[in-house]
C-alpha cells in the first residue's frame, strides 16, 4: 500500500443514525458559516486507492443543514456539491486549526498558538479536512498525534500537563496520569481530534485509519532513529468533551419521551475509546458549546482517557462497524 495517501475511498455513504435528541444537539451546536468560492487547492499527494473516488459529497440541502445557510434564493439554484478532502497540515491552516482548538483546555489561557504551530510543523503524521477547491481553505476537522516527551520543553506542553494535573481529582488515577505525563512520556502520543459539529460520519474511518497508518509508517520512514522512535507509541492520551446528565437519578422520561441518555458523546468515536480505555476521568467545564433548551439538564464535562496502543486495531474495527 502506498505511503501517505491524501484520501481514502469510502465503500458506503450511509449516514450514522443519531437519535432525534442528538440531531437536535448537533444542529444547535453548528456555527453559521458559508462555503467560500473555489480556487486552486492542491493536495500534497494524489489519492492513491481510487484516484477518481471522492470523499463524501454533501448536496446543497445537506450543506445548508450542516452549516446553517437557509437561503431560499440559493436553494433555487439546484444542487451544489461540497467535496471533503484530506490534506497534510501546513502553515496556512493556522487560523482554522486554532479555531477548532479554541476550547481544547476549557477556558484556560495558555499558549495555544505554539500548540497549533507544533501540529502544523508535524506533516508526516496528521491530517486536516477541507472542502475541495475552497478559496479560504477552511479547516473542518483535524486529527494528529504528538509525542509527549518530544515536546516536553515547549511552554504549551508544560501548560497542558499542568492543566491535566489540576483537573484530575480522582486519587486512584493521579499516579497513572503522572506516569504518562512524565516517566512514560516517550511512549505516549497525545491524540488530538477536533472538528466542526455534524461533519459527515463517513469521514471518520478513513480519517483515523490514515492517522494510525501514518504513525506506523513514521516508525520506518522518519530520517532519524530518534524521530522513528518518537512514533512507537505504547499509549494514547485523549482530551475531549462529553455532556453528562446533571441529576441522573432524579430525571426520568415523561410519557411518550425517549429514554434520557446519561451521557451524550459529541463525537461517536469517543464512546469507543472510552470502552477500550485503561483509565479515564471527567471534570466540569466552565465553557459551554450550546445553550439549547434540550441541554438545560446537562453539564459539559471534560473527558481524559488513556488507551493502550494495542487496542487501536480493535478501535478501527469497531469504528468501521459503527459507521458502516
Amino acid at each position: 500500500m502506498p505511503r501517505r495517501p491524501s484520501g481514502r475511498r469510502l465503500a458506503k455513504h450511509q449516514p450514522l443514525a443519531f437519535s432525534p435528541f442528538m440531531r437536535s444537539l448537533a444542529f444547535a451546536s453548528t456555527a453559521r458559516r458559508e462555503l467560500p468560492h473555489s480556487k486552486d487547492c492542491q493536495c500534497s499527494e494524489d489519492i492513491s486507492f481510487d484516484e477518481k473516488e471522492k470523499l463524501p459529497k454533501l448536496s446543497k440541502k445537506q450543506v445548508d443543514e450542516q452549516f446553517g445557510d437557509d437561503s431560499d434564493e440559493e436553494d433555487s439554484q439546484g444542487d451544489v456539491q461540497a467535496d471533503f478532502e484530506f490534506f497534510d497540515p501546513k502553515a496556512t491552516d493556522f487560523h482554522g486549526v486554532k479555531i477548532l482548538l479554541q476550547n481544547y483546555l476549557d477556558d484556560k489561557e495558555w499558549d495555544l498558538s505554539s500548540f497549533v504551530d507544533l501540529i502544523l510543523e508535524q506533516t508526516t503524521v496528521g491530517t486536516v479536512v477541507k472542502v475541495a477547491d475552497d478559496a479560504d481553505e477552511a479547516v473542518f476537522a483535524l486529527v494528529t498525534a504528538l509525542n509527549m516527551a518530544r515536546y516536553k520543553d515547549n511552554k504549551c506542553f508544560r501548560e497542558l500537563k499542568e492543566f491535566l494535573r489540576k483537573v484530575c481529582s480522582e486519587k486512584n488515577i493521579v499516579n497513572d496520569l503522572e506516569m504518562l505525563l512524565e516517566k512514560k512520556a516517550q511512549d505516549v502520543g497525545l491524540l488530538v481530534s477536533q472538528r466542526v459539529m455534524n461533519l459527515p460520519p463517513q469521514l471518520l474511518p478513513p480519517l483515523y485509519d490514515g492517522l494510525f497508518d501514518e504513525v506506523s509508517w513514521a516508525t520506518e520512514d522518519e530520517p532519524s532513529e530518534e524521530l522513528r522512535s518518537s512514533f512507537r507509541f505504547k499509549s494514547y492520551l485523549l482530551v475531549t468533551k462529553i455532556y453528562k446528565l446533571k441529576n441522573p437519578k432524579q430525571r426520568k422520561p415523561r410519557h411518550g419521551e425517549e429514554d434520557i441518555e446519561d451521557t451524550i458523546f459529541l463525537k461517536p468515536e469517543d464512546e469507543l475509546f472510552l470502552e477500550l480505555s485503561s483509565w479515564s476521568f471527567t471534570y466540569p467545564m466552565r465553557s459551554q458549546l450550546v445553550t439549547s433548551k434540550e441541554m438545560k439538564n446537562y453539564q459539559l464535562m471534560g473527558l481524559v482517557m488513556a488507551v493502550d496502543a494495542n487496542k487501536i486495531p480493535k478501535f478501527r474495527q469497531m469504528l468501521n462497524s459503527l459507521i458502516d
